[in-house]
């Protein structure tokens, strides 16, 4: 599963896609894939550098 992050409020959530309107701020936002894909992430499963 993929973890998005609301590019207006910060909220995150784990979903195949993101969402028409963010959960927490109600708002059609912009959300970025915050799930890392890298090794270095030591399977955490989003990477905190996505600001």
């Amino acid at each position: 599963m993929t973890s998005w992050k609301c590019g207006n409020c910060g909220h995150t959530l784990e979903a195949d896609r993101p969402p028409e309107q963010c959960p927490s701020c109600k708002e059609k936002c912009e959300f970025l894939d915050n799930t890392c894909y890298t090794p270095d992430c030591q399977h955490q499963g989003t990477d905190n550098r996505i600001k």
